[in-house]
Order: C-alpha cells, then structure tokens, then sequence
C-alpha cells in the first residue's frame, strides 16, 4: 500500500454547483501527466509503465522528473499489463499508462495479472471514444468502460476536467485495488470550482434542476451544462450530476434523483451499451426505475475528423442532450 501523510477529503453533495469555470485549459490526459509529477515526492512507491506514447498520455513529465521510475515497454500492452502485476505483489504500485483502444488490447491480462489476484495496478487510458478524433474508428474506444466494468472488482472511473483528474489519481492512489481511469485528448472546460473534492464512488450535482436529472461522466459533463443553458432558456430546469466513478455507482444519489425529479438522461462518450447508461440503468432498475433516455454512439464505429465535429454527427452535443431530456420529460408526463 503506497503511504502518505495526506488524505484525500470528501465533501457533501454539491447542490448547487459551479456554471462553466473558464471555456478551456488543460486536457486530462496533460492534467494527469503533471499530477504524477507533483504526488511523486509524497508518494515514493508508486512507477509509470509506458508503452512508447508517453507523448500522447501525459506521462513525459513524469519521464522528465522521476526517470528512474519510469519504464518503457514498447508496443507491447499485453506484456506491460502482466508485468504490472508481477510490481504490485511487491508492494510497488504502477500506474499503466497507454490509449484507451490498447488497453482492450491488453484486456485477458488486465483481468488474469491484475484483477484476479486484485493487483493494486492504476490503469490509466487517454484518447478515449470519440474525442480521439482524426485517428479515425480503429484508435476510437467506444467499447472500454463496458469490458473494464464487467471485470469483477475493478473500479472504473471518467473524471471531467482537469482539477477532477488531479483529485481523483490522489484518490485511485490512496485505494487498494486495481482501477481503470479514462483521461482525454481535447483541452478541457472547467467544471468544478477550487473548493471541490473528489471522492471515489460519489456523484456530484454541478448544477440543480427539478424537471429532468443529466447523468454524464467525462468530456459529456460540459456539454451537459451547455444543455443545461439552453433548457433553461425554454423554461425546463435540468439537475446535472457529474457520475465520475462509474464503478461502483452512486446508488444512493441516483435513487435521491429518482425520487425528487423521476426521469433521466445520461450522455457518455461511448457505445450506449455497457457503459454509464447501462450502469445507472441496472442501478434504477434495482431500486427506482425510471423512464431513461440515452445520449451516446449507437453502436456504431465512428470515424476520422474533429472531435466536435464528431459529437455533432454522433449527436453527442448540448442540443443533442436537450433534445432527449424533452423526450424523456414527455414519456414521464405520458405515465
């Protein structure tokens, strides 16, 4: 277990949350690279595997700063994986950085040399969904929450703007077990405000609403608030609830919402099958179903070009979100 003198702090819910915090800064995957660098210090048990692309997940400033304990794999996940396994029993945590696509690559030895023998292994995917944008449908994760979601015991975590990645890779950290984080290629809106604190396997209300509940994770957090402007301005009052952990699911949140609001959207770069719709799907379904609207790919491989322009086509945008929280509103009204 990595040591250190400070904790990560909770909070409450935040009720009522920030409005958009700046239009851009950071992309997570460079919020993510620099954190490691300044945990480095405090946290003196923990390495970074790469697999040749520290350029493009943020870890070259790690490389930079601690090359002793950076290691270099090559093309080779599969092998990177297994070897993280081989570290954690010996205490030492690795984080396992590479895209989100070669991590399905490396998937059996995630689950046999990790989560099987519940390795405390950090794994750490960049380029996520569609945000990968002109690399086209082969680089494009749209599978990756599904797959890491259904291996017994791993959490699996999307954080939305670059303050969230510091706070959460601290709080993957400080947890005994193996672990699953989304990062992000595109520089990143500002969600949450400086007094925010992240804490694994809550939910976070960025912004109050009682017509319809948003559940969103990821880069679909902001465009969430985007929608929720523009609902506002047709007289619909939308909740926002920034779902980071995806595993385990705030149960106790989403029932809260269920009861106080009664209809959902959830917006994900993803396939709308297996990720955080599935999740809080499977979650009302035990608890309090309710009508349910998902905003995602559906089930489709994406394609070369911007990544905005790429969630217009794959209608992950605001409009796209307001559009299905009117729908889901309507079925709610319809009983």
């Amino acid at each position: 277990m990595v040591q250190s003198d400070k904790k990560v702090t909770t909070d409450k819910t935040n009720k009522s949350g920030p409005a958009l915090i700046g239009t851009s800064g950071d992309s997570l995957r460079e919020a993510f690279g620099k954190v490691l660098v300044n945990l480095a210090e405090r946290y003196p048990n923990f390495v970074v595997f790469d697999a040749d692309i520290a350029g493009g997940t943020g870890t070259h400033h790690f490389r930079k700063a601690y090359p002793e304990r950076f290691f270099q794999f090559g093309i080779a996940e599969q092998n990177m994986m297994a070897v993280a396994g081989g570290f954690a029993s010996t205490g030492v945590v690795p984080f396992v950085t590479t895209f989100a696509v070669f991590c399905l690559r490396a998937l059996e030895q995630a689950r046999l040399s990790i989560a099987y023998p519940r390795r405390n292994v950090k794994i750490v995917a960049s380029h996520p969904g569609l945000d990968v944008g002109p690399d086209g449908a082969s680089a494009q994760a749209l599978e990756d929450i599904a797959a890491y979601r259904a291996i017994p015991g791993m959490v699996v975590v999307s954080p939305a703007d670059p303050l969230e990645v510091e706070q959460a890779t601290e709080a993957i950290l400080n947890y005994e077990g193996p672990v699953y984080m989304r990062t992000g290629r595109s520089p990143a809106r500002r969600i949450v405000g400086p007094d925010y604190r992240f804490e694994l396997g809550k939910g976070r209300i960025v912004h109050e609403g009682s017509d319809v509940t948003i559940v969103v994770c990821g880069v679909e957090v902001a465009r969430a608030l985007d929608a929720a402007q523009q609902l506002a301005q047709e007289g619909i009052s939308a909740r926002v609830v920034n779902m980071s952990t995806i595993k385990p699911i705030d149960t106790e949140l989403l029932v809260r919402c269920a009861k106080e609001i009664g209809c959902f959207v959830t917006a994900e770069d993803h396939n709308i099958y297996g990720g955080l719709g599935s999740a809080v799907a499977e979650a009302l379904a035990q608890t309090n179903p309710c009508p349910i609207e998902f905003v995602g790919v559906r089930d489709v491989f994406g394609e070369s070009g911007e990544p905005d322009e790429l969630a217009e086509k794959y209608e992950l945008t605001g409009p796209s979100i307001a559009a299905a929280a009117k729908r889901v509103m309507e079925r709610k009204r319809r009983g």
